[in-house]
């Protein structure tokens, strides 16, 4: 039956290979559930909840998304990738959209379903490619670097390593240890310091899930120095509960939300005008799409050419079936609470492991199935060491640096400006904006007007409204 259903013979695998590969995979991204599970509850490190939603709720909520995403792909797809909440769309979410334009955690999961929506419809359509084009190259190829950027400063925050200051905004957290009482504030932030250079020494000795073993090896780390500390264990605070007292959060707080409370704008509606709202809601759910949209291509492109699993033509297999995966697991992660769901860029640990057909990903997700009933487990993990994952695939995002020409400056400019403003302005679409903006300046004045396409014009102009009439 998995033979005739994945074709496994045809494309070179077995069922052992790909079981192993769906493991592989899953270990190097169930951190995802630690992690976002952590930002959206303590965005700030500090225990406020400025979102309204705990820790368990989120964890479920990430947990069967990633199952929904990951056995779509894997089914209608046939492709050994797996799907979660997005890392730097979950930070857009929570730090942008929430904390910074001031919308509730229901209002953003809206957005978050006219994300999934709107995709849906544009796979179906075949828009998704007119708009993917409608994107300058240089712009499109520096937006995960922006926001590996974001993601990096968020964690650096989060270990307390980076903290504001007066003067300058923002400077080094002290590690003087002269200062009375101060390795209770250092300690943590070594712990960050030590799991980046774990996973980073791990994942160059090619270890399997370097980034999870780096979190529980921090994690393990804080509690082990947490004798050092004076009252550490009496301060911690944690109470284990039942796995299943998360189900009840995740049903009182997430599920559904989108629906009972989403739609009810009229708070943001009163602070800040109609027109102010209604330009958000087009340019943020707009936004969501794109950032969506060219993560997941450029996934699938990614991981399919390194198991050299590309077509003829050199394109990904069933392409707009695995979009299609994407945008249904999106609004389902919309529906469950959580920020939107794409494919993950680690799926490419299970391809380098011999994973070629769904198989992988239906592995995959039984072990988020699973991962579902360990949530109070997972809540022992501190927020310094999930703070080492963000700067980790901070990382790993950068690599697309090395696809810009920065000695050209029509491209470089652009390129910049869209990495540059998304950790400096704490705002992801501010980054998209400004790269679109400058590229349109740069070519209308330089006589190349007609290498702006009709569809780059239209968002950049949306963009500029968001700006002028609501910043």
């Amino acid at each position: 039956m998995l033979e005739k259903f994945f074709k496994l013979k045809e494309h070179g695998t077995t069922v052992r290979t790909e079981i192993l590969a769906g493991i592989t995979t899953f270990f190097a991204m169930v951190y995802i559930l630690m992690v976002n599970a952590n930002m959206f509850a303590d965005p700030f490190g500090d225990g406020s909840m400025p979102l309204g939603v705990s820790y368990g709720a989120i964890y479920i909520a990430t947990a069967i998304s990633a199952v929904v995403g990951t056995l779509l792909i894997g089914l209608l797809a046939n492709l050994p990738l797996a799907q979660a909440s997005g890392m730097g769309l979950n930070a857009f979410f929570v730090y942008t959209v929430c904390v910074g334009f001031g919308l509730t955690y229901a209002n953003a999961l809206v957005l978050v379903l006219f994300d999934g929506i709107i995709f849906i419809i544009l796979t179906a359509t075949g828009l998704r490619k007119k708009i993917f084009t409608a994107i300058p190259q240089t712009v499109r190829v520096a937006i995960p670097a922006g926001i590996g950027l974001f993601i990096a400063f968020l964690g650096l925050q989060n270990a307390k390593i980076v903290v504001p200051s007066t003067s300058t905004g923002v400077t080094l957290g002290s590690f003087n240890l002269l200062t009375e009482g101060s390795w209770a504030t250092i300690m943590p932030m070594l712990v960050t310091v030590i799991a980046v250079l774990a996973i980073a020494i791990m994942s160059k000795r090619n270890v399997r899930g370097a980034v999870l073993w780096g979190i529980l090896g921090g994690a393990v780390l804080y509690y082990l120095l947490g004798f050092t500390v004076p009252d550490f264990y009496a301060n911690l605070g944690i109470t284990m509960s039942s796995p299943f007292e998360a189900f009840k959060a995740f049903g009182t707080e997430a599920f559904g939300k989108v629906f009972t409370e989403g739609f009810n704008f009229s708070a943001y509606a009163d602070a800040h005008g109609t027109a102010n709202l209604v330009l958000i809601i087009i340019t943020t759910a707009l936004a969501f799409c794109m950032v969506d949209m060219f993560d997941t291509l450029g996934t699938l492109y990614g991981a399919c050419a390194r198991g050299n699993m590309l077509t003829k033509e050199g394109e990904v297999p069933n392409m707009d079936r695995a979009m299609l995966a994407d945008a249904i697991a999106t609004t389902t992660g919309a529906v469950c609470g959580t920020s939107t769901v794409t494919t993950f860029v680690e799926s490419s640990s299970g391809v380098a492991e011999g994973g070629r057909t769904g198989l992988t990903s239906i592995s995959t997700a039984v072990l988020f199935f699973i991962a579902m009933f360990l949530s109070p487990v997972a809540q022992l993990v501190p927020s310094c060491a999930t703070a080492a994952a963000l700067i980790y695939v901070g990382v790993l995002m950068m690599a697309c640096v090395k696809e810009i020409d920065w000695h050209s400056i029509d491209v470089a400019v652009p390129a910049f400006l869209t990495i540059a403003f998304m950790p400096f302005a704490y705002n992801i679409s501010y980054g998209i904006a400004f790269g679109l903006i400058s590229y349109v300046a740069i070519k209308l004045f330089t006589g190349k007007v007609r290498e702006i396409k009709g569809g780059t014009w239209v968002i950049t102009l949306l963009f500029l409204a968001m700006l002028f009439l609501t910043h």
